[in-house]
């Protein structure tokens, strides 16, 4: 897929737009990477390998079921690779890929900007909550 450079073309709605083919791909890519765990997971693997059980203690909250499914459809669109090395029991890694690197600094830059705004994130949820009681108790 290229681009033309226009100014158009490098706003969200300039690359979604219908006469512009890469809509498709970013809307599938935002859903695949965009889920609860996939960020997460590429964010666990930068610095090193992972045996499935230490990737699962070190994600809080998934199940050994999301886990799975998440890290085929990671590897799936090569962003993380799996590795079985031949012992007893089977031994299997999985490490970011290539492409997966790629990614690695705006997942630290979403997550940066997550840490940073924490604070101001759930004041504004408090009052909407708030807010929300407030127009339903009456």
């Amino acid at each position: 897929m290229t681009t033309t450079g226009t100014a158009d073309s490098l706003t969200m709605h300039g690359m979604c737009s219908d006469h512009f083919a890469g809509g498709e791909i970013i809307r599938d890519t935002f859903a695949k990477i965009g889920d609860k765990w996939s960020l997460l997971i590429l964010g666990m693997l930068e610095d090193a390998p992972l045996r499935f059980t230490a990737l699962r203690d070190s994600v809080p909250g998934i199940s050994h079921r999301m886990l799975t499914l998440t890290l085929r459809n990671l590897e799936r669109d090569g962003l993380v690779s799996r590795t079985v090395f031949a012992a007893v029991p089977p031994r299997v890694e999985y490490a970011v890929t290539p492409l997966g690197a790629t990614i690695l600094p705006a997942v630290k830059a979403l997550a940066m900007w997550a840490l940073e705004h924490s604070d101001e994130i759930r004041g504004n949820r408090d009052l909407f909550d708030d807010r929300l009681q407030g127009t339903t108790a009456s």
